[in-house]
């Protein structure tokens, strides 16, 4: 159960997939009906967002008053999340001031490659916590305290579900999606691809060992948000960074003159 919202009915198994949210059973055509919800349950969903979001504004007031520009990055476990942050570190830390907090449910592997790659880091480890919420944000920032006029990336725990509900106080949310994913994430998670300002997707010097369809996995995307700025990667390889490096640069400068 998560620690935070209590939706262990609705957490992704290991591959990300959210088994809860299918809209069919295995081996039949029947819809799956969820049973309604005791009224407690709700009202108690809706005072944990609120509270959740008048920290996030708070957070959001906070980073603004320092000229930071935080992205928040979500994607299924696996999508390649702390690799693209690593190389951005490496190709871009000379230009721009990064600074990076990570969300795990345990271990300090991320924050160690981060930290390797060269950025300063701070580990949250949510424990059985599905997400990051803004309270766990203020405390990031208060142990982080990044610089003024800077980027922040928080790289959110791996899950397709729940980080799409918490406003942490973010300037930009971001969807990582892997091309070894299925081409139908965005319509299975509409919530999160509908909440998201960017979709990275990752991994592209695979598809020629792959049976992935760009073009449907984009539409599919557009179709649950038209407003969605895309742009297509590598981290390995290099392909599409200078892309990503682009929106990176044009975010933050429009910060700077805001």
């Amino acid at each position: 159960m998560c620690a935070t919202c209590g939706c262990s009915d609705h957490a992704p198994d290991s591959d990300g997939h959210d088994h809860e949210h299918d809209h069919h059973h295995h081996g039949d055509e029947l819809p799956h009906v969820h049973p309604r919800p005791p009224a407690r349950i709700v009202q108690i969903e809706q005072d944990v967002l609120a509270k959740n979001s008048r920290l996030a504004e708070r957070n959001r007031g906070w980073l603004e008053g320092r000229g930071i520009l935080a992205w928040n990055l979500m994607s299924s476990p696996g999508a390649g999340k702390t690799t693209l942050l690593e190389r951005t570190i490496r190709d871009l830390g000379a230009e721009i001031t990064l600074s990076v907090i990570e969300g795990d449910q345990a271990t300090l592997r991320d924050a160690e490659r981060i930290r390797a790659a060269g950025c300063p880091v701070v580990q949250i480890n949510t424990g059985s916590g599905c997400h990051l919420d803004a309270e766990m944000l203020a405390e990031g920032l208060r142990r982080l305290d990044p610089p003024m006029h800077s980027m922040l990336m928080i790289e959110n725990v791996g899950n397709l579900v729940c980080p799409a509900l918490f406003d942490l106080g973010e300037h930009t949310k971001a969807v990582i999606m892997s091309v070894t994913e299925g081409e139908d994430k965005p319509l299975k998670y509409p919530h999160m691809f509908r909440a998201s300002d960017v979709l990275v997707l990752t991994k592209i010097d695979l598809l020629p060992h792959l049976e992935f369809d760009v073009a449907q996995c984009l539409a599919h995307a557009r179709r649950v948000n038209p407003r969605l700025e895309i742009v297509q990667v590598s981290a390995t390889r290099g392909n599409g960074l200078e892309d990503w490096y682009g929106l990176l640069r044009g975010r933050l400068q429009a910060t700077a003159t805001s």
